[in-house]
């Protein structure tokens, strides 16, 4: 490897915690918070839209009391998943395209697509149900298109900016803010609702059936979704004053001096290289090429395959909060409700979960992944995820209670155990941060080369979203079938997530090597030696290397 490349790449992995590391945290990361935010303040709201739209008090049957509205299977599963599909495109697109043109020049059109159709989503209007929805999920794909972008290009950056010791701490610290966006995504919610429940009152839908949906009720799901734009615009300017990577301007760009001078003011030192021709290292295998499936196949196979059984439970977990805590009884009866106040109520369910369960899990990750290292975590999250489901699904009537007919019925028989059962849901999303839903997005970060991480990051998150799509297609299709549905899809997921521990053993522990040398990178460019303490000499294998016909070398 070239001299200068060696000094730059040696001032980064033994660069100190400094003031730019955790700037590029906040920048990365509020992509992130907003990512999560738009992905899922939809569960808040979908049953507020199902009263609005789609309520008719004479569609029930003789003798029965009419139902709140409730979306169309079709239309439920196309508002929560359509942005899934668009995030899946954008994943693929934006991570090729990060590789192709630099990690900074796609950086702020992701931004600029996220702001502009979280904006749009709100302001999805129509004269008939039917075209408030089209319009809603037209502009939800395109925010998932935006947001798809922000996954392979924050994982890449983070991780090229990171210094050794703590790179794993800062992607997950990046990773982490998508806790903070599922926290506040309930908080927004609760506090928009909350309002326009003290301006707007009205009665329980079986006191009124038609007057318990408040008109007003078609501002809330605006605003919620509409704020998600609010954080990713006040990051835009400083993402476009980030620097490009100084290893994609070194390695893929081939321009060592520009790398060296980006870094020399993100670190503030000197880092003098002498003048060098700006030479590329694309010159050497492909992506598609028997050369990158020897070298790097499993490691891909073991990055999709369990980002994409982990999404399959995640995803379920969380867009099928609306349809598990009324059946759990964590949440009222729908029919004691008027239309804001189930808005209320199931994001304040959704707050506390998130506050109590979710977001430690992502902080825990962070101050340990560099101690216990990725592998440990993410085999003991998968295994501890698969146990607590199991539970869940095979004491599911005892946990969330009977339906009594019996006048003899205990009342623990009938009412079930509802704390027990919020415990064992807050453990499995507790261990599924602390565990694989973290370490799948570090780990391709960390895996590929240079000239691929973008595109190997993205078709790793691509297959974790193929995941998420059945979660929100299939597995929620079960979910709205009541109890019994929900019991069969614990019981699956479960499974799922026992099938996910086998496949963390296609992945390779990570833990305090570089990126060169984990990629390969350190042979192929002539050997960096031993840049982590400091020495820019060569070792003997690397010095072997230079002597091998280029056709020969690894």
């Amino acid at each position: 490897m070239a001299e200068g490349t060696q000094a730059v790449f040696s001032a980064l992995d033994n660069a100190k915690t400094q003031l730019y590391h955790f700037k590029a945290i906040v920048i990365a990361g509020m992509g992130f918070f907003t990512d999560a935010y738009d992905l899922f303040c939809i569960t808040a709201v979908t049953k507020l839209i199902g009263r609005l739209y789609y309520f008719d008090p004479s569609n029930h049957k003789p003798g029965q009391s009419p139902k709140p509205g409730v979306l169309p299977t079709n239309v439920n599963n196309a508002i929560v998943g359509v942005a899934l599909c668009g995030t899946l495109a954008g994943q693929l697109f934006f991570g090729w395209l990060g590789d192709k043109l630099g990690r900074k020049k796609v950086y702020g059109l992701t931004l600029v697509t996220m702001v502009g159709c979280a904006l749009a989503s709100g302001l999805s209007f129509g004269s008939t149900a039917e075209s408030v929805i089209a319009s809603l999920c037209f502009f939800r794909f395109w925010l998932g298109f935006g947001i798809g972008g922000d996954y392979p290009l924050s994982a890449v950056i983070m991780s090229e900016y990171s210094n050794q010791k703590t790179r794993g701490a800062f992607i997950a610290a990046v990773f982490a803010m998508q806790g903070m966006g599922i926290l506040v995504a309930g908080a927004v919610s609760m506090i928009v609702s909350k309002l326009f429940l003290i301006a707007f009152d009205a009665p329980e839908f079986q006191e009124n059936a038609v007057l318990s949906t408040q008109s007003q009720g078609d501002f809330v799901w605006r605003i919620v979704l509409m704020f998600g734009a609010v954080p990713a615009a006040l990051t835009y300017y400083w993402r476009m004053k980030m620097p490009e990577t100084a290893r994609y301007t070194a390695l893929v760009a081939g321009n060592h001096q520009k790398a060296a001078a980006d870094m020399a003011k993100v670190l503030e030192k000197d880092i003098t290289i002498e003048a060098a021709p700006v030479i590329s290292s694309n010159s050497s295998y492909k992506l598609i090429s028997k050369e990158f499936v020897r070298r790097h196949g499993l490691h891909l196979l073991g990055t999709t395959s369990t980002w994409f059984l982990l999404d399959i439970a995640f995803y379920s977990l969380q867009l099928t909060q609306k349809d598990v805590y009324p059946v759990s009884g964590i949440v009222r009866k729908n029919t004691t409700m008027n239309a804001i106040d189930e808005v209320f109520q199931l994001s304040k369910a959704m707050f506390l979960v998130a506050l109590f369960a979710t977001v430690p899990g992502y902080w825990l990750t962070v101050f340990l992944i560099d101690t216990l290292g990725r592998f440990i975590i993410q085999l003991g999250g998968f295994l501890l995820m698969s146990i607590c489901m199991a539970i869940l699904g095979i004491f599911y009537y005892d946990l969330r209670g009977n339906t009594c007919t019996d006048p003899k019925a205990t009342k623990e028989y009938c009412d079930g155990k509802p704390a027990w059962f919020m415990v064992l849901y807050g453990l499995t999303l507790f261990f599924a941060n602390f565990g694989p839903n973290s370490t799948t997005f570090i780990v391709p970060a960390e895996l590929f080369p240079a000239r691929f991480r973008s595109t190997c990051h993205g078709i790793s998150a691509a297959a974790g979203k193929a995941g998420a799509i059945i979660g929100a297609f299939g597995v929620q299709s079960y979910a709205q079938k009541g109890t019994k549905g929900i019991k069969q899809a614990i019981i699956a997921l479960s499974i799922v997530n026992l099938i996910g521990f086998l496949f963390t053993f296609l992945v390779p522990e990570t833990k305090g090597r570089s990126l060169e040398e984990i990629s390969g990178e350190d042979r192929d460019l002539g050997g960096r030696g031993d840049t982590a303490n400091g020495n820019n000499t060569k070792t003997k294998d690397s010095i072997n290397d230079d002597k091998l016909p280029e056709s020969d070398m690894v």
